[in-house]
């Protein structure tokens, strides 16, 4: 395994190629090398955390037939470009990039490199030579805002999310849905930060929340900072892409617990085996990538069988939160009485649900 960053990126690619002239790095040739970008550091305890976990298990599996590399703190603009570019330029036969935004500069450089496999998270454009997968999140969401609806007293919950993006449209949709299947009275006071990792932007919208009356607040963000606000204040959140309960053992009820480590081995070992084909991989509670981390003890029984309920529905197609009649803010009908909204739909979502209110 080898950690860069963007400083370094390309004094590692000028040692990579002095280390050749002395024949170093004819053992390196016999593995595989498997490139990682990753949003943020790989100690956010959250989303990076999870991905990198996941690159782990590619180690763990596949041993000394790969190499895994990766940078952490990649901006999702242009400057993503030369350190996606940069990874492929090191022999890097498969590159994941793991998160939404860099979407158009994946399929830019994958141009450049047809030879390269590429797989973007979250995403929807394909390609050849460039593959997306992605995780049902809301299915997590929905199980979120069941506990939620049930347990707030003020009816008025919190969702601290990142940017307007389907990924995260979705979330708050379902967890509102799923918490007015519980309280239909409930609502949802929104604030997006334009941010995945900023732990004191973090901290303020989640004051901001709490100063709203939200007594329950789920974060779309990537560090535990807002389960440690509501630690202090004596409320309750859930944690993001991993169990948290360690940051805040009193305010976590539970969390998503983004598990790609099957996918990351399996898409590796394609590469291995000359297999790899460019596909769109979209998994839930039923594969296994989207987990619940135990619930608080403060999660009353009740509430436990309901949450469960949820989950037990999508693993076996009984449940989808996403069942009609829904509408939007405005109270237009989105979805009619028993229809159900495609995965199509649900990927390109941009519209809130009745009940979403900004708070920013």
């Amino acid at each position: 395994m080898t950690t860069l960053n963007r400083r370094s990126l390309m004094k590692a690619v000028g040692a990579a190629a002095t280390l050749s002239l002395v024949g170093t790095a004819a053992r390196a040739e016999d593995k595989v090398k498997i490139g990682f970008i990753f949003l943020g550091p790989i100690g956010d305890y959250g989303w990076t955390w999870a991905h990198n976990k996941g690159r782990e298990a590619i180690d763990a599996a596949l041993g000394d037939k790969v190499e895994t590399l990766y940078v952490e703190n990649v901006a999702e603009d242009a400057s993503a470009i030369p350190v996606i570019r940069d990874l492929a330029q090191q022999g890097c036969k498969l590159i994941f990039t793991c998160s939404y935004g860099y979407m158009d500069q994946t399929l830019e450089v994958a141009k450049e490199f047809p030879d390269v496999k590429f797989e973007h998270c979250t995403g929807f454009k394909r390609a050849d030579n460039v593959a997306t997968y992605n995780s049902k999140f809301h299915e997590g969401r929905a199980v979120l805002g069941t506990i939620a609806g049930k347990m707030s007293k003020s009816g008025t919950l919190g969702y601290l999310g990142s940017y307007k993006v389907p990924e995260v449209v979705l979330g708050v949709n379902a967890f509102t849905l799923a918490a007015q299947k519980q309280n239909p009275a409930a609502t949802v006071k929104l604030v997006l930060i334009d941010s995945w990792f900023d732990p004191p932007k973090e901290a303020a919208a989640t004051d901001t929340l709490v100063n709203l009356g939200c007594d329950i607040v789920t974060t779309h963000t990537d560090s535990p900072g807002p389960l440690q606000i509501l630690e202090q204040k004596g409320l309750y959140g859930f944690g993001q892409g991993a169990d948290m309960s360690a940051f805040a053992p009193t305010a976590h009820l539970t969390a998503i617990e983004d598990i790609w480590g099957p996918y990351y081995v399996q898409r590796a070992q394609a590469i291995v085996d000359g297999t790899w084909t460019s596909t769109d991989t979209w998994d839930g509670m039923k594969e296994g990538t989207v987990v619940m981390a135990p619930y608080n003890a403060a999660v009353p029984a009740d509430v436990v069988a309901l949450a469960d309920a949820v989950q037990a529905g999508y693993k076996d197609g009984s449940y989808d939160i996403f069942t009609g009649p829904i509408f939007d803010q405005d109270g237009v009908e989105k979805v009619k009485a028993g229809e159900i909204m495609t995965l199509e739909q649900l990927a390109t979502i941009d519209w809130f649900v009745k009940g979403v209110e900004s708070a920013s």
